[in-house]
Formats: C-alpha cells, sequence, structure tokens
C-alpha cells in the first residue's frame, strides 16, 4: 500500500522536472573559478543579467537597403516578444550578404520555449528570400534543452519496451516480467518525487543528463536486483513446500548481495561529490536515492507481489517443490555448468587469455579524445544554433555577440587593451561604457573612440570598484578549440593585470575542472569500494582481485570506445567526464556481478570448499548475473535515442562494459582465477584453508 500511494503521487511528477531541471554549464562552476568571478562582477557594469541569442540574417544576394529596414522594423517588433529584455540594431556585413542582430533573453525563462517561439516568429516575418538562425548561448542552450524533451517519455519507453522483451526471454512467463517492471518502476516514481522536491528546495540540482541516468539506473538496477530475487525465490520452492518459508529464505539470501551491490554504487556515487562541478556533485546524491529506492522495492515489493501470486507468477513453468532434489542436480544443468567445468579443466590457460583479450582492448584506451568538445557539437543531429553558428563565421567574426570577458583595474584598461589587439585571434576590442548608446566603446590603440563626427567627446568607460569591463570579438567560434587556446594564452600572458571570463573560459574552466576530477575521483572511488568488498567477502586477497579485473574491463571498454568514437561514429571528441562517468557506473555496476557471484561462491564454499564452491557459485548464479547483464546494458544502451553526444557516448561505453563484465570477466576471468589460486583466493580468513 505505501508504495502504490508514493507511485501515485510521484508519477505526475515525470512531466514536471522541466520546472526544476537546469542545463547552463556556467551554474555548474565551482564559486572560486575566474571565469565565475568574471561573470558575477560583469552584472556590476551592466546592471541586468541577460544571455545573449544572436540572430543571423543571410541571403545568397546582397542585402539592400529596403531589406536592411525590414529587418529593423522586424528587430523593434521582437522586443515585445516574450522574454527578450533588448535588442541591437541590425548589423550588416562588409560583404553585404548577412547581417546579425543581438537580443538579451531572460535567464529566468526556460530558454527551450522562448527561443522555440522567437524562432516561429521569425520564420513567419523574416522578408522573403532571407534566411535566418538563431544562435549565440540562447540558441544552444534552446536546442539542448530541445534534444532532452524526449527524455521522460520516449527514453522511458524505449528502455521499459527493452527490458520486458529480454525479461519475456528470459522468464519465458507472462506474469513475472510485468511483476518486475513493476517493481522498477514504483521505484522511479518515488525517487522522481523525492528528488522533484529536494530540487525545488534546491538541495540537489536535476539537470537533463541527470534525469537521464536517474532513470536508466533505476530501471536498470531495479530490475537486477529483482532478477537475482526470482531466481533464488525459484530455488526455495523447489525446496520449500511453504511460499511464506520460500520467501524468508528467499529475501535472506538475496539481501547481503542486494545491499552490498547497492552500496558499492552508492559509494561510488557519493564519491562525485568531492567533484568542483556541481553537474557531477547534482549526480551523486540524485542518482543514490534512486538506487536507495531500487533496492527497497527488489526487497520489499517485489516478494510482497510474489508471496500473493505464489508459484502462480512463473506460470506457465511454475517451480515445482521437489523433496528429493539435491543442489548438485543443478551443477550440470545449462552452458554455465559447461563454463564451470572448462574452468576446472584448464583455469589457468582460461584466465591467461581473457587478460591478453581484456588488455589488448585497454592499449587504445590512450587514444580515446577526452579532452573536451565544442558546446555546438553537444547536439546530435540537425541544429539550428549550429548552422547558424557555421552562417556567422562566414561572414562576421565567429566570437560575434559572445566577447571574452576581461576584467582589469581602470589604470591598466589601455594597457590591457594593447595587449589584447597584439593577437591576431581578436577581431576587435571595446569597454563596457553606460555613457555609450551602444553601452560599448571601441578601443584602439589611441584609446576608447567616439561615435558621431570628428570633435564628438569619447564615452568614458564605465567603473565600478575601480575597474573596467574590456570586450574582446573573437575571429573563430566562441566554442572553437582555437578560441579556448586564446583564453589559455590570455591568462597566461595577462596574468597579474586581468582576469578572463565569458562564454569560452567557461568552456575552458569546465574541461580543467574535469580532468582534475577525473584525477582525485577515480583513485577514490576504487578505495571506497575495496573496503566494501572486504568487509563483504572476509577476504583482503579476493577484493583485490575483484577490482583490479573490473578495472581492466573499464580500460578495455574505453579502448573499444576509442576505436568506435574515432574511427567508425567519427565523433568530434568526448567531454573529460565522459571517462569519469563511465568509470564510475562500470566500476560500481560492474562489481555488481562479482559480488552476486562471489557472496554465493563464499557460501558454497563455506559447505564444500573454495574450489567447488566456484564451480557451484557460478553454475548456480551464471543465467541470472547473463540476464541481469543484458537488461542493464540494454537499458543504457535505450540513452542513445536521446541526440546528445555525451548520453551517447556514455550509453556505449557502460552498455558494452556491462557485456564484458557479463560474459567475459564474471563468467570465465574470475571464476578461472580465483579456482587457479583455490583457497588462498580468502586471504586472511579461516576459509583460506578449505579448499
Amino acid at each position: 500500500m505505501v508504495w502504490l500511494i508514493g507511485a501515485g503521487i510521484g508519477g505526475p511528477y515525470f512531466s514536471r522536472v522541466s520546472e526544476v531541471a537546469q542545463n547552463d554549464a556556467a551554474q555548474f562552476l565551482p564559486a572560486d573559478a575566474e571565469s565565475t568571478h568574471v561573470d558575477e562582477r560583469y552584472l556590476d557594469f551592466v546592471g541586468t543579467e541577460s544571455l545573449p541569442a544572436i540572430i543571423i540574417f543571410t541571403s545568397d544576394e546582397a542585402l539592400t537597403e529596403g531589406q536592411i529596414g525590414e529587418l529593423n522594423d522586424l528587430a523593434q517588433n521582437l522586443s515585445d516578444e516574450r522574454g527578450v529584455v533588448s535588442t541591437s540594431p541590425v548589423l550588416p556585413s562588409e560583404d553585404g550578404l548577412a547581417a546579425q542582430l543581438f537580443l538579451g533573453i531572460d535567464p529566468d525563462l526556460p530558454q527551450g520555449e522562448a527561443v522555440t517561439e522567437l524562432r516561429q516568429v521569425l520564420k513567419a516575418e523574416t522578408p522573403e528570400g532571407i534566411q535566418q538562425h538563431v544562435t549565440g548561448p540562447a540558441g544552444f542552450t534552446a536546442d539542448i534543452a530541445q534534444a532532452f524533451t524526449g527524455i521522460d517519455g520516449l527514453l522511458l519507453i524505449v528502455a521499459l519496451a527493452v527490458v520486458l522483451v529480454i525479461l519475456l526471454i528470459v522468464y519465458r512467463s507472462l506474469i513475472l516480467p510485468f511483476a518486475v517492471l513493476s517493481t522498477g518502476l514504483f521505484a522511479l516514481c518515488v525517487a522522481l518525487l523525492v528528488n522533484w522536491w529536494l530540487a525545488k528546495a534546491d538541495i540537489v540540482t536535476l539537470t537533463g543528463q541527470t534525469q537521464g541516468i536517474l532513470f536508466i539506473l533505476v530501471i536498470g538496477a531495479a530490475t537486477d536486483y529483482s532478477l537475482l530475487y526470482t531466481a533464488r525465490y525459484a530455488e526455495e520452492l523447489k525446496r520449500h513446500r511453504s511460499r511464506a518459508t520460500a520467501t524468508w529464505r528467499a529475501v535472506k539470501g538475496v539481501v547481503e548481495p542486494i545491499l552490498a551491490s547497492g552500496g558499492t554504487v552508492i559509494a561510488g556515487l557519493m564519491c562525485l561529490l568531492i567533484s568542483d562541478l556541481g553537474s557531477n556533485r547534482s549526480l551523486g546524491p540524485v542518482a543514490s536515492i534512486g538506487i536507495v529506492f531500487a533496492m527497497l522495492s527488489a526487497l520489499t515489493l517485489l516478494p510482497a507481489i510474489l508471496y500473493l501470486m505464489g508459484r502462480t507468477s512463473y506460470w506457465p513453468r511454475r517451480p515445482r517443490y521437489l523433496p528429493n532434489r539435491t543442489d548438485d542436480d543443478q551443477l550440470n544443468e545449462g552452458i554455465y555448468a559447461k563454463a564451470a567445468a572448462l574452468v576446472a579443466r584448464k583455469p589457468r590457460t582460461v584466465w591467461i587469455v581473457c587478460v591478453i583479450l581484456l588488455a589488448a582492448g585497454a592499449a587504445f584506451m590512450p587514444t580515446l579524445k577526452a579532452d573536451g568538445v565544442p558546446p555546438s557539437e553537444f547536439v546530435l543531429g540537425t541544429s539550428d544554433a549550429r548552422d547558424g553558428q557555421d552562417k556567422l563565421g562566414e561572414h562576421f567574426p565567429g566570437g560575434s555577440g559572445t566577447p571574452v570577458r576581461v576584467l582589469t583595474d581602470e589604470a591598466n584598461l589601455q594597457t590591457v587593451a594593447d595587449e589584447l589587439l597584439t593577437y591576431d585571434a581578436i577581431d576587435s576590442v571595446s569597454v563596457v561604457s553606460a555613457d555609450s548608446p551602444a553601452g560599448t566603446a571601441p578601443v584602439t590603440a589611441d584609446g576608447i573612440q567616439a561615435f558621431g563626427p570628428p570633435g564628438t567627446p569619447a564615452p568614458a568607460a564605465t567603473v565600478s570598484e575601480g575597474q573596467v569591463m574590456l570586450l574582446a570579438t573573437l575571429e573563430d567560434a566562441p566554442d572553437s578549440d582555437v578560441a579556448i587556446e586564446t583564453v589559455r594564452d590570455l591568462r597566461t600572458d595577462l596574468d597579474g593585470q586581468a582576469q578572463i571570463g565569458g562564454r569560452t573560459a567557461v568552456d575552458l574552466d569546465t574541461r580543467e575542472t574535469s580532468a582534475r576530477d577525473r584525477a582525485i575521483i577515480i583513485p577514490i572511488v576504487l578505495v571506497v569500494i575495496l573496503v566494501i568488498l572486504i568487509f563483504l567477502l572476509r577476504s583482503v586477497l579476493a577484493p583485490v582481485l575483484l577490482i583490479l579485473t573490473t578495472a581492466l574491463s573499464f580500460g578495455t571498454a574505453m579502448g573499444t570506445a576509442a576505436i568506435v568514437f574515432n574511427h567508425i561514429l567519427k565523433f568530434p571528441g568526448a567531454d573529460p567526464s565522459v571517462p569519469l562517468y563511465g568509470f564510475v557506473f562500470l566500476v560500481a555496476l560492474g562489481i555488481d556481478y562479482n559480488i552476486f557471484l562471489m557472496t554465493r561462491v563464499r557460501e558454497e564454499s563455506l559447505k564444500h570448499g573454495t574450489r567447488k564452491g566456484i564451480l557451484r557459485g557460478l553454475s548456480v548464479t551464471g543465467g541470472v548475473i547473463t540476464s541481469a547483464g543484458l537488461v542493464l546494458a540494454a537499458t543504457f544502451a535505450a540513452l542513445a535515442v536521446i541526440p546528445v553526444l555525451f548520453l551517447a557516448q556514455l550509453a556505449f561505453i557502460v552498455a558494452f562494459g556491462v557485456l564484458l563484465d557479463t560474459f567475459l570477466v564474471r563468467t570465465l576471468l574470475v571464476p578461472a582465477l580465483s579456482y587457479d589460486i583455490g583457497s588462498k583466493i580468502w586471504w586472511p580468513s579461516t576459509l583460506q584453508h578449505k579448499d
């Protein structure tokens, strides 16, 4: 009843996530980032905050004065549109084939809605023969928001459909798959409800990518835990006539591996709280809450459902009570019994071949280009903002409308401006000036320039706390690698004289912060999960070997991803956070299957000895763990339906890595290595003497 109430309340919140979601990268940078400080100070000079939108008009023939006049009239009309807080005059290009218009968009409005409405108005009112695109920060933010629109509908439908098909094949039952799916859906509804209100209270942050990962993670994890329970429940129904006894024994048998499995995932995710990036920190608690409810639903809701239905839940393959059946009957059944036999015959050959194969794939890991991609490449497929950025670069300096912000002391204004003007990558320099009709005034080697006829006095720079704000327009697109290198050089050359902000600086700071996070968080995740495994398995050697095999599997997944991304899909690169997210999920989730296997191996080893326990554990858990791996891989692969580069790359890495763990690492490598070592695998516990 509690789950029904929670799901009933949480269900409607699927359509309300946009009310609390954030997708602006600048909001996720640490407060001490240089670009954060400069952009906060920028408001002291301009008075109001807005998100720049650049409208680029193009024509196959030179624009006439009449057309320019019509575009200026259109600009005036746009000032009345919802969300538009400022407009500039229309600025023709030198070649006469294009014109640009700068708009300020209210950042408090959903950018997807505001820019979509703007594009509709432009499409209807732009003079015939002229094409238009909305680009700039507002345009790209809107395109990303649009890409995420299917995340609470299409993504969930695809994930559930794929999981349902797999469950129908695995169970060959018409009832059980729906009971398992209900477990995941109820967990997701309650997790979303809790996260929504926490985001509303600004305790956690929901982003589009966090929302997508939450959906997939909860469905996948809840299904995995449910598979473990249903398999154990079927075993117990064959041993016990009473379904109450079978339920109790099944829950008792799976509670430790499920809690340990969920605990490792939560521990790995919570390590993201160490990150300096808000987007990384947001995923830790949001996804951890989802895992908590996934575990609770698998340990409470599913047992209750199956208890009520009893053996009927497995119909038409209902498990029969077999009082004379022994545990040994399972050892000669199925493909995993054959895998166990192979491990017993040639353990050393098996694990050496596995290591060689994995190492060969991992050798390509350094070729993964994960030093960042331009925001214009975030959206896969069509992007009006990206097309507009290309057109802008053809007719204007690429950085038009998105200048680099340079904060310096008033006394250094000319010195810093002169330094900026020495860069070939900088087209022009201006200074924020409240006295100027345009709000800025151009700065040359001769100082601040006046508007109007000769003799007109030059406007004064706006001064705040003894500082001025210079704006440097780049020749290259503001999100390009060349622009980022320019900002990096500016920071070096102007160190101690000025601070650099703006959208390009935000991209640079995000990339550098992501790289630092990766170097710090990955070792911490390994140590935390190692400690959990030591307590779970009461051993030191076994957990170390499990961590090493999982890390090797991760390297293989990343190396394979490098080949696929670079040479097959030809992606422009990867965000620095892709390896970090891939690592957290593959190590935390990949270790799950080793936990499922080794907890059962330890249970069997206590009764039958280590080597026999390894073979028994592999034979008994093989089917359920493979099913769980297929489900988790399929759910993460569903992320690829969202046309966002980050999610598509994460989908491949995690799906491939999970399958690798399922079919190679857990089925052959870990059992063969453990069998070869024998009872010493349990060192230093007393079980090391029971071979």
